[in-house]
């Protein structure tokens, strides 16, 4: 999915609070959904990876999602991810099967052109922008913003974590691994813009040169949701030319077997200053003729 669809769905929502008149968080998505007639109940008994579910009965709409992690905040966004299949054009006729029904798999993991663009729905509408980006001023660094940011909107660690990257002006990037392997990466626009590095691929595999590959050995602290912090090179995620070391947070996710690393904490370069001294240093250098 392009930047461009995923920055158009969280419009959407964003637009959505305005024509509603929501300026404050966090945000009920809930109410929402009860102010359109949705009826939403929770479902205990989900399919293990079914994160919620669209029903459709005649020209009435209601959302089940799932409780099975005891987690609110994914709760939440669950909703709210049902809630863009409902409001995204396009996506009603798409994803209701002929049974009225529309399973879904929340959490930015799903490949699928609709799930991807229900999740970033999803985040627009719980941390819309603007409220966010102020938010954000006063919520500290790595993951203790990230925890701040969360209790703040009601929102999961790792939706909160993947909006902080989006809106963040700093330089940071936000991985989840399993085991050795990363399964996707999110990184801030003033990182985009740093040229020279590598694109962090799913499937890749976790630097053993960083603290989050030592972290992810014992998968009993991954499971307990055990934290740690470390540091390691910026040039061992994303390869480039510049050694830049970088602050790791790192959190394991409990019963998903996964774990979530932030890093942050260092300076980008500016690249024209780069190029100035490099001149500089060049003609400085003795040039010597046969």
């Amino acid at each position: 999915m392009s930047r461009t669809a995923d920055a158009a769905a969280s419009q959407c929502a964003e637009q959505l609070l305005r024509d509603l008149g929501i300026s404050s968080l966090p945000v009920d998505p809930v109410a929402i959904a009860a102010r359109h007639g949705i009826v939403v109940q929770p479902k205990a008994n989900a399919e293990p990876g079914i994160s919620g579910l669209l029903v459709k009965v005649g020209d009435t709409f209601g959302i089940m999602y799932a409780t099975h992690l005891g987690n609110e905040g994914y709760e939440r966004f669950s909703v709210g991810h049902e809630l863009g299949h409902f409001f995204l054009p396009g996506h009603i006729d798409a994803v209701i099967g002929p049974d009225g029904l529309h399973a879904s798999r929340a959490g930015f993991a799903s490949v699928d052109r609709f799930e991807a663009e229900a999740d970033h729905f999803s985040a627009g509408l719980l941390m819309p922008r603007r409220l966010f980006v102020n938010a954000i001023a006063s919520a500290g660094e790595g993951l203790d913003a990230v925890e701040t940011l969360a209790t703040t909107c009601k929102t999961s660690l790792t939706a909160t974590a993947i909006r902080l990257a989006q809106c963040t002006p700093d330089p940071l990037a936000v991985i989840m691994s399993t085991g050795p392997q990363i399964d996707y990466c999110f990184i801030s626009d003033t990182l985009r813009e740093l040229s020279g590095i590598d694109w962090i691929r799913k499937g890749q595999i976790v630097p053993r040169a960083s603290a989050t590959f030592a972290f992810n050995q014992n998968s009993a602290d991954v499971k307990a949701g055990k934290r740690t912090s470390g540091t390691s090179d910026l040039q061992d995620w994303f390869g480039g030319s510049r050694s830049i070391e970088v602050t790791e947070d790192i959190m394991g996710l409990g019963s998903l077997g996964k774990t979530l690393t932030i890093l942050y904490g260092f300076e980008v370069p500016d690249e024209d200053e780069e190029a100035e001294e490099e001149s500089t240093v060049a003609s400085w250098k003795p040039h010597f003729r046969r």
